[in-house]
């Protein structure tokens, strides 16, 4: 076999291959042979058909597979024997395919770059400091007061924060519409739950009123009837009910799983499950600031296929959260291109350390890992079966704790200063919706209380 390299530029190769003609003709007629064992042809006994028949009949497809893979096994020598790591799969040129001829063909493809990390200990990376105080505990139990809301039925009419039970139908041109009725359907005022013109329409609404309000549905609306159309919307108002607290008394801490105890042991478990999510948050903090410097500090040439492989998945992971199906609806690739940029890069440069200092994944990472991922389960054991039993995801955990290797391993080597912080400034805590306050229940249901939404708005 006869291999010539030419450097087309960048990270860009072109492998030129020729494999003797004599190689592939004895790989055919071996092929043929074999075939001629157990191949059924029309007036022979199986495996009695003579070679000539044979050929006549499959040589023309025997010959094919057996240049592609021989295309496949030769580039592979080749590269080996220049020593070349290639990014992705190569483009085959063929140049000659002719019977009686060597097999010669072209593979380009783009390399792998060169990786030499810059001294770590010019990284600078801020420690954030912080702990869950008294106040704050008190804050997440309030919070987690408002997941359980009490509504009392009021004569008043309503207003914001109030909860408005009714009924409705809907018309499009002054005629319902097919399944435009529906029963019981709650709305909490000021919560932003329906349309606007709905909301609006409840509010100073009173039990036993009628109303109709004028209302536009948006144009994703699932239900393809109304979708984008005007329509009425007749209201029969059934309640109205006033929004409280509810008292923290054993209810409520049953409520969370906290079943002994009273507040004591409520706040020691809302304590332990913030104090969980502290280490967490700071822990990302600590990586993201890792993964930046590293990007940073270690400008990569990339390999292009690499980086239009995860545009691609960037592309597809978005169209998933949005439910979009079309392809031709995919959202554009420059939007993607700075982030698969960066995924690669990180991705050779952690690649690099890891196999420069030959680490192996810990296993006690691992476990750690998983009882992390279990705890939230109403079963943890049986949702330790589970993930053990599922190979993707339990190389997933095992990467992620190798990648927690490798930012210790840069955090030990890099400048370190810590800075004061608090669990709000960590978490957000209180400037995202108190709905995420539930999470550190005890023991939080799957089945959490939600205001329901008008069905069909």
């Amino acid at each position: 076999m006869q291999v010539s390299l030419t450097d087309t530029g960048g990270l860009g190769r072109r492998l030129e291959v020729a494999v003797p003609a004599t190689e592939v003709t004895r790989e055919v007629q071996q092929r043929l042979k074999q075939l001629s064992r157990t191949a059924r042809l029309k007036g022979f006994r199986p495996g009695k058909a003579p070679l000539g028949v044979i050929t006549k009949q499959f040589g023309d497809q025997v010959r094919s597979e057996v240049l592609n893979d021989l295309m496949r096994s030769s580039f592979a020598q080749a590269v080996t024997q220049e020593n070349l790591r290639p990014a992705a799969g190569p483009r085959i040129e063929p140049i000659a395919l002719e019977p009686e001829s060597d097999l010669k063909y072209a593979a380009h493809f783009e390399v792998l770059p060169e990786v030499k990390l810059n001294p770590l200990d010019t990284l600078a990376i801020e420690k954030p400091v912080a702990s869950v105080s008294d106040a704050d505990v008190d804050a997440m139990i309030e919070n987690m007061r408002a997941q359980r809301p009490v509504y009392t039925a009021v004569e008043r009419a309503a207003r914001d924060t109030d909860r408005v039970v009714f009924d409705y139908r809907v018309l499009i041109g002054g005629k319902p519409i097919d399944q435009g009725e529906v029963k019981n359907a709650q709305v909490v005022l000021g919560a932003r739950q329906t349309m606007p013109e709905l909301e609006e329409g409840l509010r100073g609404a009173r039990a036993g009123e009628q109303r109709t309000v004028s209302a536009v549905f948006p144009a994703n609306h699932p239900n393809k009837e109304v979708a984008g159309q005007g329509a009425q919307l007749q209201l029969s108002i059934k309640a109205v009910e006033e929004h409280s607290l509810p008292a923290v008394d054993q209810e409520f801490f049953r409520a969370y799983g906290v079943e002994q105890g009273g507040m004591e042991e409520m706040r020691t478990e809302v304590r332990k499950s913030m104090e969980r999510e502290l280490a967490g948050a700071v822990r990302n903090r600590l990586r993201v600031q890792v993964m930046d410097a590293l990007f940073r500090a270690n400008p990569l040439e990339l390999p292009r296929a690499m980086v239009d492989e995860q545009v691609q998945q960037l592309q597809v992971d978005m169209a998933r959260r949005m439910g979009i199906q079309d392809p031709s609806q995919l959202p554009l690739r420059e939007t993607f291109l700075e982030p698969a940029r960066r995924r690669v890069a990180l991705g050779l440069l952690i690649s690099q350390i890891v196999q420069a200092n030959n680490m192996q994944v810990e296993r006690p990472r691992v476990q750690e890992r998983l009882n992390e991922l279990i705890e939230s389960y109403p079963d943890p054991e049986q949702a330790r079966r589970a993930y053990l039993q599922n190979q993707d995801a339990m190389r997933g955990i095992e990467s992620g704790a190798l990648e927690e290797q490798v930012i210790d391993w840069v955090l030990a080597r890099a400048q370190v200063t810590e800075k004061a912080s608090t669990f709000r400034e960590m978490t957000g805590f209180g400037q995202a919706d108190a709905a995420q306050a539930h999470e550190h229940g005890p023991a939080s249901e799957s089945g959490a209380e939600h205001h329901e939404q008008a069905s069909g708005t």
